[in-house]
């Protein structure tokens, strides 16, 4: 399979590369990154060279670019977009980028895959489009009540991907995801940042009482669920990938300080952040039927992720450093 990872220097589609890469001798995969301040190329430095890889600079935005990168395959079997402005704090700041990038994006890409027939692609969303729920959880079927810039530039994203299905038979897959964790993932997140601050003996800067629910997912799971969706997902749908370790942000605070063998007198409980969603929770059945189902209990995968970032001071103190 000849694939275009969008947005591959990032921490999910960097992961993701390396998973095709690792598992599937015969893939070849092209990496299309605009090299945002997210995207770090050291992320897949162990691939240069490699024969089945190969980067090109380029934004999703831009047809041009777009249709270079397509033009550098013979064929291309399928497009795989992470590319994506994704943090929440930054979209309340500046929304504008989150609305470019999410849905222009978008549709930059839908456009490309219609002209060149391309047989797949697979557009990479969030469980933040459902918006928050109390109890229960959301379901495929379930109404988009996004609650913040990012969130609303995803679910953007996502209606202008079924207009294609719908409109132009297009296909596509919808895959959306809970909270991912694990190696290479930017520091601003609250995971890598907790920890990274944490190792430099910083405060922890925990939003409002810390008793928001988040549905945590190692990202080693969800790369093997996309692949999953990818090779054998039906032609437009939607499948959602969740960690089934719904866990409190105070509580997943206090176990990176647990880890670390640090006091929790680090934690230092902050003003919340406008539109804070209290509660994330999806319900996985739909891609279980498919033969998949998450191996990375939280223990195991917060600890993986606590040994990483302590072994790989000099990548993200470059990014704390604003050396990158």
């Amino acid at each position: 399979m000849k694939l275009i990872v969008t947005g591959g220097a990032g921490f999910i589609g960097s992961n993701f590369i390396r998973y095709i890469l690792n598992n599937y001798p015969m893939d070849e995969i092209l990496n299309f990154d605009k090299l945002t301040y997210a995207g770090n190329l050291e992320n897949l430095a162990n691939f240069e060279g490699n024969l089945r890889y190969r980067f090109y600079k380029g934004d999703i935005c831009d047809p041009v670019a777009v249709e270079k990168a397509i033009g550098l395959f013979d064929r291309v079997d399928a497009i795989v977009n992470f590319a994506a402005e994704t943090h929440v704090d930054r979209s309340i700041v500046s929304a504008g980028a989150f609305v470019l990038s999410d849905v222009y994006g978008t549709y930059t890409l839908l456009e490309a895959v219609k002209k060149h027939q391309i047989a797949r692609y697979i557009h990479i969303s969030t469980d933040e489009v459902y918006g928050s729920i109390d109890k229960g959880s959301f379901t495929e079927e379930s109404n988009l009540m996004p609650n913040s810039p990012y969130a609303a530039s995803k679910a953007g994203g996502d209606l202008i991907v079924r207009s294609y299905v719908k409109t132009y038979h297009l296909p596509a897959i919808i895959t959306r995801s809970s909270n991912n964790y694990g190696p290479y993932q930017y520091p601003e997140k609250i995971m890598p940042l907790f920890i990274t601050n944490a190792l430099q003996g910083k405060k922890l800067p925990l939003y409002g009482d810390g008793k928001n629910v988040r549905d945590w997912l190692y990202v080693g799971d969800n790369c093997s669920a996309i692949d999953l969706v990818l090779r054998q997902g039906q032609l437009g749908e939607i499948y959602n990938i969740g960690g089934e370790n719904e866990r409190e942000n105070v509580t997943v605070t206090k176990a990176i300080l647990q880890a670390l063998g640090l006091s929790e007198s680090l934690i230092e409980q902050v003003k919340d952040r406008p539109g804070h969603d209290r509660r994330y929770s999806i319900d996985c059945s739909k891609i279980k039927k498919l033969g998949w189902s998450p191996k990375t209990t939280f223990e195991d995968g917060l600890r993986q992720t606590v040994e990483w970032y302590q072994q790989n001071r000099p990548w993200w103190q470059k990014i704390v450093n604003g050396e990158k």
